[in-house]
């Protein structure tokens, strides 16, 4: 294997030991079982420290925007006359089905139902047009400017320090060189870089197992006979592994590219069939209605927690979870996003990783949210039961059964899970091999195969020993890691600036000595 540093080593090292953790049933450690503690850590971490979740996302997504408009928008990230290597369709596509894709389909229609049925303190009643209106706007706030914008920050400085600056390794910890200098080569920089890995398997591996669980769900749900079982849930895992690491072996030019560009076309198929089916008019004036509401109280709900009343648990349950969750996802998200977008100016990249998916997953949320939250306010049909009953993997398709040709369009909604589920791990192997060979961005393929194996191994056995309790303590653990994590965004902020201010000097240093020699 060329080029395996201890980060490598480090990093599987502890994946594996938290495996063995995980796997010891409770009843051998029952005060000290990996789910109690992490749970305990995590409980603790949200309620001290929700305010600083609030505050670095918001910081972010303001520092996104001023550079979309500042003089450093028009800086390439790659050398004088690199052009993109990908058309903006694959290029959205590829940073989409990387990022969240798996997730809006998991939770396109039950997110909505949930705050529907159990609205945050803002809104007086339950089941009502207020709750109704406040579900969708939340759905587009906890999946669209905020988390986009902490992975363009942190994809936009990776991008620029690798192709830009052409500094050492295409890794997290390189990127703080301006403030560290040459001591973020040394132990500081290896312990940054670790707990990139561990964010990033921990939490693929998450999704890993949270995918084989809807997939098993919706067969369940749609096939009368067929139990959504462990059984099913492995076969499942091993299908879509041989899958992933086939893709992943084929290189980022078939493999991932294909893919997602079949993602796309079979997600807005599907999304386009249920605007049509689905009760069209009140799809389009609840998007429109809860988005406007989501602008305008974008600021306030930015900062927003409940300190006078003593309960944050709605907020902390959704807003400050999907806060650390998008922060502990960033290394991975970052990391495959700043890889394809070499040659995109800073302008076009932040504006194409903020706005585009934004965008879309408003439209998602509205056509599946909506949907929903329509056939049980004016349909009287009951899907908060059925999720309560049978989990939120089941939502989608308990809503797409009451549509016509619910059937089919079920077909294409496991399709599309499968689909985005292997891009989603494929991406992962693929980062994760950068990650842990000094930022290669050309990992070998034995790298790249020994992460795929690691994350569907962690998946697997973690739903063997307990299910989706086990997947919950991998999950939380993950974002434990997102607080020190969300300390190195911040520092991530101030070198950009250090290093745009350097820059901008050595050029204006070699404008004068350019115009010098012309004077002699």
């Amino acid at each position: 294997m060329k080029k395996t540093t201890s980060v490598f080593y480090w990093g599987l090292g502890i994946v594996l030991a938290f495996l063995i953790w995980g796997s010891i049933p409770e009843t051998v450690l029952p005060n000290a079982n990996v789910g109690n503690v992490t749970t305990i850590i995590q409980e603790s971490i949200i309620n001290n420290f929700g305010w600083f979740y609030l505050i670095t996302a918001t910081l972010l997504l303001g520092f996104a925007f001023f550079l979309m408009f500042s003089k450093f928008g028009k800086i390439t990230l790659g050398q004088p006359g690199d052009k993109p290597e990908y058309s903006y369709l694959t290029w959205f596509a590829m940073l989409f089905s990387a990022g969240m894709g798996i997730g809006l389909v998991f939770w396109g229609a039950s997110e909505p139902l949930n705050h529907f049925n159990n609205p945050p303190s803002i809104v007086e009643s339950a089941r009502t047009g207020e709750a109704g209106t406040t579900a969708l706007s939340y759905s587009f706030f906890h999946w669209g400017l905020h988390p986009w914008a902490i992975y363009a920050i942190l994809g936009l400085a990776i991008a620029y320090f690798t192709f830009r600056r052409k500094s050492k390794g295409g890794v997290v910890s390189s990127i703080l060189e301006p403030i560290f200098g040459n001591r973020i080569y040394g132990p500081l920089g290896k312990v940054i870089d670790i707990i990139a890995v561990f964010a990033t398997v921990f939490g693929v591996a998450t999704s890993l197992g949270l995918g084989a669980i809807q997939i098993a769900g919706g067969i369940s749900y749609i096939f009368d006979g067929v139990e959504a079982t462990f059984q099913t849930e492995l076969i499942i895992i091993i299908a879509v592994t041989i899958l992933f690491i086939g893709s992943a072996l084929s290189g980022l030019d078939r493999g991932i590219k294909i893919l997602s560009n079949f993602n796309v076309i079979f997600a807005v198929l599907l999304m386009v069939a249920v605007l049509i089916l689905g009760p069209t008019g009140f799809i389009l004036d609840s998007m429109v209605t809860s988005l406007g509401q989501y602008v305008q109280h974008l600021p306030e709900w930015s900062l927003r927690l409940t300190p006078y009343n003593g309960d944050n648990s709605w907020i902390g349950s959704w807003t400050l979870f999907y806060w650390a969750w998008w922060i502990a996802w960033a290394p991975f998200v970052a990391t495959f996003i700043a890889r394809v977008s070499k040659g995109r100016t800073i302008k076009e990249f932040v504006s194409g990783v903020l706005l585009v998916p934004t965008i879309f997953g408003a439209l998602w949320f509205s056509v599946f949210g909506a949907s929903g939250i329509q056939m049980e306010y004016f349909q009287n049909i009951d899907l908060f039961s059925e999720i309560q009953e049978l989990g939120s993997e089941v939502g989608l398709f308990a809503m797409l059964s009451h549509l016509p040709g619910g059937f089919i369009l079920s077909l294409l909604a496991l399709l599309l899970i499968a689909t985005f589920f292997i891009t989603s791990a494929d991406s992962a192997t693929f980062v994760l091999g950068m990650q842990t060979t000094n930022g290669d961005l050309n990992p070998s393929k034995s790298i790249k195969l020994i992460w795929g194996l690691v994350q569907s191994a962690v998946a697997a056995i973690l739903l063997w020993v307990g299910g989706t309790d086990g997947l919950n303590a991998l999950q939380t653990a993950s974002i434990i890691a997102a607080l020190p994590f969300a300390v190195i965004l911040i520092l991530v902020v101030i070198s950009l600036i250090l290093a745009f201010k350097r820059d901008a000097r050595k050029n204006d240093l070699n404008k004068e000595l350019q115009l010098r020699e012309k004077q002699k």
